[in-house]
């Protein structure tokens, strides 16, 4: 497997993966480790957590990139499907990583029915929306203390959303194939509203497309998950969509640029649907007072050690 051409510094960087127990994050993970990170898996299930942290531990040891016992690969478990729970995950980052260089959101849910959570906000909204803004906040301070990249895996299907702040968080207009875009085009549309908060605080944030990937998301039962499967045999690997993820959280050619959506490797301007920056800010609004959070500055920048 190839390896990104990266800024080298010491000591090893470390790389937080939301969803990092299988699909793309898991491959997202071990590229981070074959390129020399330390890696924390961020799981909702302790023992598949645990599974991923061992097996990866393991390949990387057998290639000689994983230190001794593997230590470099560690688990966090938290869940991100409700606020509450996503501010303990947030928590339990905290006390496992006082540095982290780079901070990717892969963990997604496309779901076939809607699910309120204990706030009565529907899951998926929360899970691929208000947990990544949240996670954002609450992290602010590690972040920027080291200059962080952080990567935030999209879909190319944003452009088929319609983001209604009035329906959407309670999953009002929920549809089993059309939720999906709508949540991902609430999560992307602030974007680069992070980017002006964090222009001067010496961190970035992209979002990438990683193509048509070979995963679990979106698994139905019955005659339409049959269909769903048979076509996934014939899109691309985990490891094929963990590329430009990585790409983005390593590579030198990128370093600087922030604010940007990428379809795989090529930066792409965002649709006009992701751009209504009157909506932006409602949105941004909205999470805030979903989340708890209050309105605060933007933060100074911090010398990077």
């Amino acid at each position: 497997m190839d390896n990104v051409e990266t800024q080298r510094s010491a000591p090893a960087r470390t790389a937080v993966v939301t969803g990092g127990n299988r699909g793309i994050g898991y491959a997202v993970a071990a590229r981070l480790l074959q390129n020399g990170c330390d890696v924390v898996l961020v799981a909702r299930d302790r023992e598949r957590g645990e599974t991923a942290r061992a097996s990866l531990a393991g390949a990387a040891g057998a290639a000689g990139a994983g230190g001794a016992g593997g230590a470099r690969v560690r688990l966090v478990v938290g869940d991100l499907s409700g606020v509450r729970k996503a501010r303990e995950t947030a928590e339990a980052l905290r006390e496992t990583c006082p540095r982290i260089d780079v901070l990717i959101h892969n963990a997604g849910l496309w779901p076939s029915r809607r699910v309120l959570d204990e706030d009565g906000l529907e899951q998926s909204f929360v899970v691929n929306h208000l947990a990544p803004f949240l996670l954002n906040h609450e992290l602010e301070p590690v972040l920027t203390a080291s200059g962080a990249r952080v990567v935030q895996v999209s879909a190319g299907l944003y452009v088929k959303g319609q983001a209604d702040p009035e329906r959407t968080p309670t999953g009002l207009d929920f549809h089993p194939m059309r939720t999906y875009a709508d949540t991902k085009l609430c999560n992307l549309l602030l974007v680069p509203r992070f980017a002006e908060r964090w222009k001067n605080a010496g961190v970035t944030i992209n979002a990438v497309h990683p193509g048509v990937i070979r995963t679990g998301l979106g698994d139905r039962g019955g005659p339409l998950g049959y269909l769903l499967k048979a076509a996934k045999l014939l899109w691309k690997s985990p490891d094929v969509g963990a590329r430009p993820v990585v790409r983005l959280a390593l590579a030198e050619q990128v370093a600087g640029r922030t604010g940007r959506y990428f379809h795989l490797d090529a930066e792409q301007p965002l649709a006009p649907v992701a751009a209504d920056a009157a909506l932006a800010e409602r949105l941004w609004t909205q999470a805030l007072e979903l989340t708890g959070l209050e309105r605060t500055p933007p933060p100074a920048r911090h010398d990077v050690t």
